[in-house]
């Protein structure tokens, strides 16, 4: 399930998600993403990715949600 997924929320400003695979969604105040287990969503204010790769995301902005 999506408890597999390992996240890392810094305050509201930041959120790591490691077994990640690919963005769905993308705009400033919603990321959508599958991941190794499922799908993840992030909502916010002003939300970047600051970098992915084929095993993790980061992303930065007002994190208001995150959803596995």
């Amino acid at each position: 399930a999506a408890s597999d997924v390992y996240k890392r929320q810094i305050g509201c400003r930041e959120v790591h998600i490691e077994n990640f695979r690919t963005i769905l969604e993308y705009s400033d105040t919603f990321v959508k993403m599958r991941t190794k287990k499922g799908c993840v969503s992030v909502s916010g204010k002003r939300l970047t990715i600051e970098y992915y790769n084929e095993e993790e995301i980061h992303i930065t902005g007002f994190i208001e949600n995150v959803i596995p």
